[in-house]
């Protein structure tokens, strides 16, 4: 099958996602087509069965904002004609699927039948999707997909609640590649980052307000006051700033170290103990998943789909949003002696195997081929 998929190009997990599921189709025998800005991060190599379009988006004194779905829609009709694509598989609602369907009426109109699969990964549902100034074009987007897909069971009610929805949704969660978390080191220099009677706790994300930064340093400030550590936090994002000055308000200046965005994840995850994610609200947790699969256990909140990633008590634990003494107590719970320790890295380990890219992505390809046939069937 020929495979078009739009996304974000970026660290988001939406665009990880993206290009892995896109990398895997390749593998399995699937001519897979790219069409997004720029190349997407997690796109490393390009072959017969990967490829990338980029959408120039030209500049017009006319316009206050350049429209990227126009550029986008007219890109996706001369990339469809090309090569023949014949199915499209956007990663957010706006302006992916938007765009997705100008584009299918464009092509209509030449008689070249393509069907869209829509993929909500949560940002799109609750906090762009909900405002009313788009509200009405997103649930025209997912209602004018001929498949939706959610990444966790928890985004398919916010989504259901939140908008008129005709559509059913598929729940297909997110995955992880092992095979890419199969560490060809031998040594995760952990001796550069903290002592050898130290922890090391990691965060990593995009560092906007909804990731709940200052949590994440109250609560390793409460852990190292009992236990001896290190606070790796990696990323970039507008809460920066603020987390900097709030470490040095603590006196944590010497214990925290700000990575910035990072190609070496998995290098720093190798020598994590643990993970944590205070999140407002998380559709799906791809970044406990990823370290998960590194057998680090996760301390998060229980908040969206990150119950139906790290189970309570086994994998790590789930604490009510802003509850920062409870984290920090289960925290030093996990970290108080090795043998727990490990049992929870073990834990960990297994429970991200559910998640498992082989497991899932059959799941796309049974979507492709039934929501080709129906829209061949139907058209």
């Amino acid at each position: 099958m020929k495979i078009g998929i739009v996304c974000y190009p970026t660290f988001g997990g939406s665009g990880v996602v993206a290009t892995e599921l896109g990398l895997e189709l390749s593998k399995r025998g699937h001519e897979v087509h790219f069409i997004t800005y720029s190349q997407p991060v997690r796109l490393e190599l390009l072959s017969n069965n990967v490829h990338f379009h980029e959408v120039h988006v030209p500049e017009y004194p006319l316009f206050l904002y350049q429209p990227y779905e126009l550029a986008l829609s007219s890109k996706l009709v001369d990339m469809v004609k090309l090569h023949g694509i014949q199915l499209l598989h956007v990663h957010y609602a706006i302006p992916h699927a938007y765009a997705a369907y100008m584009a299918q009426q464009m092509l209509l109109d030449e008689g070249i039948l393509v069907p869209i699969v829509t993929t909500l990964h949560g940002t799109d549902i609750t906090l762009v999707g909900s405002h009313p100034f788009y509200k009405p074009a997103v649930t025209f987007s997912i209602n004018k997909s001929d498949a939706v897909t959610s990444v966790s069971e928890s985004l398919k009610k916010d989504t259901m609640r939140l908008f008129d929805i005709k559509k059913n949704i598929h729940v297909v969660p997110n995955f992880i590649d092992f095979e890419k978390h199969v560490h060809g080191f031998t040594d995760c220099q952990r001796g550069m980052m903290a002592e050898d009677h130290e922890r090391i706790i990691t965060h990593i994300s995009n560092m906007r307000e909804v990731k709940q930064i200052p949590d994440v340093i109250k609560i390793f400030y409460n852990i190292q006051k009992d236990i001896p550590a290190k606070l790796m936090l990696v990323g970039e994002g507008p809460e920066k700033e603020g987390a900097e000055l709030l470490v040095e308000k603590l006196g944590l200046t010497d214990s925290v170290v700000f990575f910035g965005n990072s190609y070496e994840i998995d290098r720093i995850l190798c020598f994590s103990d643990l993970f944590l994610l205070p999140s407002q609200t998380e559709s799906f947790g791809l970044a406990a998943l990823e370290a998960m699969a590194s057998g680090v256990p996760v301390i998060s909140t229980n908040t969206g789909g990150l119950p139906e990633v790290n189970e309570d008590g086994y994998s790590g634990y789930l604490s009510d949003v802003n509850a920062v003494a409870d984290m920090s107590a289960n925290a030093v719970r996990i970290l108080k002696d090795s043998d727990t320790l490990d049992r929870f890295k073990t834990n960990a380990k297994i429970q991200s195997k559910k998640f498992d890219i082989h497991n899932i992505v059959p799941m796309y390809e049974r979507i492709y081929e039934e929501t080709l046939k129906n829209f061949l069937v139907a058209n």
